[in-house]
């Protein structure tokens, strides 16, 4: 077999490989997609009965789906926030100050990440239980912000590990208290770690099924709503809004992508 036969067959073979990999990743999707739009009224809605958008309109009657798409995105509004600036100021204070129990502290903070959902789903039940916060809105906040600092934290420190302090000493030094230097100077560098951090507790605060499960209460989260449908069959309704979601989530996509290409031009 002559080297021009081998790689062409290695690019046939990379391509079947590649092609396999996609439709894996994204056939499911593309299943909630046209289930959304079949006609059947039937559970367990599996079998096609015709093409209808329907169930795009039949979606704003559903008052418990969307109030529980709402306790989502409050849900995950809130905890990216308070987790964002927790962990950024964590990052920012492990990486400047020496003190007693940083390493120790450094590596706790990798048990949310690395331990399963559900020991961290009962440790926190327990911990609401014993201290008698009534679950909830509240408890479904608390328990995001927890799992999510650590992910900021991790972010904001990768864009510290290349930082230069002396842009700050040349800020004070020229009359700017720390106060505005924090703001104008060290702020903007770390920006996109931050964003990093903040967009990944987002995705995982919206995502999360185990932990909000054993700290809800009575309030549903959409993961939860869409898990209990299952029982049932998952409705063509929650598949449309599921299919809205993804839309959304593929436009804020093409619109980052398109501005950091066209930043990337300007430099």
């Amino acid at each position: 077999m002559s080297r021009k036969q081998k790689e062409k067959g290695r690019k046939a073979g990379s391509i079947v490989f590649c092609t396999l990999v996609y439709l894996f990743l994204f056939l499911p999707i593309s299943v909630i997609v046209v289930n959304s739009m079949n006609a059947t009224t039937t559970k367990p809605y599996l079998s096609w009965k015709g093409f209808t958008l329907d169930w795009y309109v039949k979606l704003f009657d559903n008052t418990a789906l969307l109030s529980s798409f709402g306790n989502t995105m409050l849900i995950a509004l809130v905890s990216t926030l308070l987790a964002t600036i927790i962990g950024t100021l964590g990052a920012i204070g492990m990486y400047r100050y020496k003190f007693r129990g940083k390493n120790l502290i450094d590596g706790l903070l990798y048990i949310p990440v690395v331990i399963p959902e559900i020991v961290m789903g009962i440790s926190l039940l327990t911990v609401f239980s014993k201290t008698s916060v009534p679950r909830g809105l509240l408890t479904l906040i608390l328990a995001h912000v927890t799992f999510s600092i650590p992910y900021v934290i991790f972010n904001v420190r990768a864009r510290l590990s290349g930082y230069d302090q002396s842009i700050e000493e040349a800020s004070l030094d020229l009359g700017a208290n720390r106060i505005r230097t924090f703001f104008e100077i060290t702020l903007p560098v770390l920006a996109p770690g931050i964003a990093g951090g903040a967009l990944l507790a987002f995705t995982l605060s919206i995502d999360d099924v185990i932990i909000s499960y054993f700290v809800n209460g009575q309030t549903k989260t959409y993961p939860l709503k869409v898990m209990e449908s299952i029982k049932s069959g998952v409705a063509p309704d929650v598949n449309a809004l599921s299919t809205l979601i993804l839309i959304g989530t593929i436009v804020l996509v093409v619109l980052t992508q398109s501005d950091l290409l066209k930043k990337s031009k300007r430099s």
